[in-house]
């Protein structure tokens, strides 16, 4: 089979690094790609927002199936335009993927459906925001409407922080039309999971539970971002549990979603918070997670090309996906100023020397290739990913990698998983076996 891949990014690096494993590959193409993706694939100079010349590209070449990476052109309608060219996809119409592109629809849908969530209000003005923040107190979570990149929410712990996050949203624009509308909810107590499903728009094939990390600083500080890192298992999520997340939130979406005329076939991505009252939905996501994605990809036994392309046709050919047992992780090696500006453009050393440990995995991110070396070109810029027998070895090989690679500008959380594994403990850093350290 001939396959496309849309999209650029670590995300992307890991399902192109999947499918290159598929006996029934013939010829694989990433639009745009990176320089890591170069390795498996032939690199397409089309942009992931270039809807109709993709579909020109996929219809001249005889794409078998494509498979759409990024949130931004299912928003904008990447499968409708391919469907009606009869080009075989693998991901949600426009009106599907609503369910992340749209956070108020996404709150109006699980309260219409019955799938449990917080209570929120949707405010159009500063002063909407003001009264229902006054309503559910601190914290408060505050949520752009549409696409922000993993960026658009805020959580404000008092008064200052409030009027700070109304005036990136309000007044400063700092998200544009994305938060015309602003999603207020009440804060939910609890740890929270990945959940994730493949959808032929009426059957679910769950992932193995993840875990990722999304605030910038270690202890869960600072700004949230796309993902600084991620674990599979979770460490956090009980057999029972998943069993309640597929019959309460689940199987009522893909329902729900059917029934509405949005037949979800592609990812369903559930962030959830496990509270005193059970599991609920913070967040949809209709594409897969990143990190989580790359942390999955390591485990996942099954081949995954002739699942994407059953799904495509809307007829899975398996009824559940195979996990190895060993355990994964991923540390995201970001640029000083992301999110909001990150320094770009700098020399990356050491990415032989860190590909060579153990179990060790590199997806590229943000990075370029320029005059013969390796650069950074984004806010997160490699995706260190690492497998093991145990969570615990995981993490250390992939720290143990990460502290090989370097930049003048690289910046990395080091408590990825400490949650889980060392609750107790007063630091964010991991200590790493000596054997690794750079």
């Amino acid at each position: 089979m001939k396959v496309l891949v849309i999209g650029g990014g670590g995300r992307e690096h890991a399902i192109c690094w999947k499918l290159a494993q598929s006996p029934e590959l013939t010829e694989l193409y990433c639009a745009p790609g990176n320089p890591g993706i170069a390795e498996f694939a032939d690199l397409v100079p089309l942009a992931a927002d270039e809807i109709h010349q993709l579909a020109d590209f996929a219809s001249e070449i005889g794409i078998d199936l494509t498979v759409v990476g990024p949130e931004l052109p299912l928003a904008l309608g990447i499968v409708d335009e391919f469907k009606r060219r009869r080009l075989p996809i693998f991901g949600p119409t426009r009106k599907a993927a609503e369910i992340e592109s749209s956070k108020v629809f996404s709150k109006q849908f699980m309260q219409e459906h019955g799938i449990p969530t917080a209570r929120f209000t949707v405010a159009h003005d500063r002063a909407e925001a003001e009264r229902a923040a006054a309503e559910y107190g601190f914290p408060v979570v505050l949520k752009a409407d549409g696409l922000a990149a993993g960026k658009g929410v805020m959580i404000p712990i008092g008064e200052r922080e409030l009027h700070e996050a109304l005036d990136l949203f309000f007044d400063e624009r700092r998200f544009g039309a994305s938060a015309d509308r602003v999603v207020v909810e009440e804060y939910l107590e609890g740890q929270e999971v990945s959940f994730i499903v493949l959808s032929d728009g009426r059957h679910a094939l769950p992932f193995a539970a993840c875990r990722d990390y999304k605030r910038l600083g270690e202890m869960d500080d600072g700004p949230n971002t796309g993902g600084m890192g991620a674990h599979s298992p979770s460490g956090v999520l009980e057999k029972e549990t998943a069993a309640t997340i597929l019959e309460e939130v689940i199987k009522p979406t893909i329902d729900g979603m059917a029934a509405e005329g949005r037949e979800l076939r592609g990812v369903l991505y559930a962030g959830l918070i496990l509270t005193e009252d059970g599991p609920k939905v913070l967040e949809y996501n209709a594409r897969l997670g990143d990190p989580e994605a790359q942390a999955l990809m390591l485990r996942l036994e099954d081949d995954l090309l002739p699942i994407l392309a059953s799904g495509a046709a809307g007829n899975f050919h398996l009824s559940r996906m195979q996990f190895k047992k060993e355990a994964s992780a991923c540390v995201v090696l970001a640029s000083r100023g992301y999110p909001v500006k990150p320094v770009k453009g700098e020399a990356i050393e050491g990415l032989e020397a860190a590909a060579e440990v153990a179990g060790v995995t590199i997806f590229h991110a943000g990075t370029a290739a320029v005059d013969g070396e390796i650069v950074s070109a984004g806010g997160r810029v490699l995706n260190v990913c690492a497998t093991g027998h145990t969570l615990r070895e995981a993490l250390r090989r992939a720290y143990g990698a990460s502290q090989l690679i370097d930049w003048p500008s690289k910046i990395l959380r080091r408590d990825i998983g400490r949650a889980v594994l060392d609750p107790s403990s007063g630091s964010g850093i991991w200590r790493v076996p000596a054997d690794l350290r750079g």
